[in-house]
């Protein structure tokens, strides 16, 4: 269920930047409980004071909800422990990017 859960958060960009927020480095865990059908991301953000943290949320929410229909329930927890920084970045991003 992770890779799953990965390859859709995979189609969610970072407007700012256009890169997905996985190979931004966005995404710290993700926990799936079967049981209780629900799904529990770690994340955090290039800045905390991104004006875009409510549209991604909601987009995260919904992309899930409707590739995964079995999910009662999604919890996105931020956090800036440790803070993003630019080694986080996939290779693949930083060379679209022009950062390596």
């Amino acid at each position: 269920m992770k890779k799953k859960i990965i390859s859709i958060l995979k189609t969610i960009y970072d407007p700012e930047i256009n890169i997905n927020i996985v190979d931004l480095g966005l995404i710290y865990n993700i926990n799936y409980n079967k049981k209780d059908k629900e799904i529990n991301i770690l994340m955090t953000f290039t800045s905390p004071t991104c004006p875009l943290i409510d549209d991604i949320f909601l987009n995260i929410k919904k992309k899930i909800k409707k590739k995964i229909k079995k999910i009662k329930k999604i919890n996105i927890n931020i956090t800036f422990n440790p803070p993003w920084n630019k080694k986080m970045i996939s290779d693949e991003a930083k060379l679209e990017l022009g950062i390596f």
